[in-house]
């Protein structure tokens, strides 16, 4: 099977002027979510989409999705973790618990307020993902690198052609995820902010998939300005 997990447990603290997390903000005339998750109904290929929140928000997202998504079986709503790889471990859970996971299950991970993510992207990621167990989306970096350890000072600037800016989705084979994720050490869960860093950490090669400088990830107020203006130009 395919699942799909939506990470929407994040509370957006750095949006500003609002309670409100930043994956239930509108944009254009539905939340951000409600896009997201959208793109990930359209493929066939996909069997279930596991949509995890905030605990106070699980009945606001199931309204959002009957809403604008109605009589969809295949979306799940469950409660995210504290941390992202929290987060991601309560998908595989319970994947586990409800479906069972063998050697060819895949998880596509993605950031609920990254919603211009492309049919193309999803579908490089679960070929990715089958060839070779696990995959990233990015970007080449545009911009010069500058490495700098105290904040105030440069320490190096690296060769910029070897650098990539990370994107999601990432997806995995979720037995080998899972092995990986439970083979951690205390220490090692505390720092690891991301998923292929785990498998980076445990020497496990992971592919690249090209991105889309448009799958932007909405993090501060002018992202939800620039996302807007792709949406009118997307409808144009």
């Amino acid at each position: 099977m395919i699942f799909a997990a939506i990470l929407a447990g994040g509370i957006g603290s750095r949006m500003g002027g609002t309670d409100t997390p930043k994956q239930f903000l509108t944009l254009g005339n539905k939340p951000v979510i409600v896009h997201t998750i959208e793109k990930f109904v359209i493929n066939d290929k996909i069997d279930k989409i596991i949509v995890l929140t905030p605990q106070n928000f699980i009945s606001h997202t199931n309204h959002l999705i009957e809403k604008y998504i109605p009589n969809n079986e295949d979306i799940i709503v469950i409660e995210g973790g504290e941390t992202r790889n929290d987060t991601l471990m309560s998908s595989v859970n319970y994947i586990e618990g409800n479906f069972g996971i063998d050697d060819e299950a895949i998880i596509l991970t993605h950031d609920s307020v990254r919603p211009f993510v492309t049919h193309r992207i999803i579908e490089d990621n679960i070929d990715a993902a089958r060839k070779y167990g696990a995959c990233d989306t990015v970007i080449p970096a545009t911009d010069t690198i500058v490495e700098s350890i105290n904040g105030q000072t440069i320490e190096s600037i690296p060769v910029r052609d070897y650098y990539y800016q990370g994107q999601t989705p990432q997806s995995f084979k979720i037995n080998k995820l899972y092995n990986l994720i439970n083979s951690l050490t205390e220490e090692e869960s505390k720092i690891l902010t991301d998923a292929c860093k785990i498998f980076t950490l445990k020497d496990e090669d992971v592919h690249l998939v090209k991105g889309e400088v448009t799958n932007i990830k909405i993090t501060y107020p002018y992202d939800l300005k620039l996302a807007n203006t792709i949406l009118e130009d997307i409808h144009d």
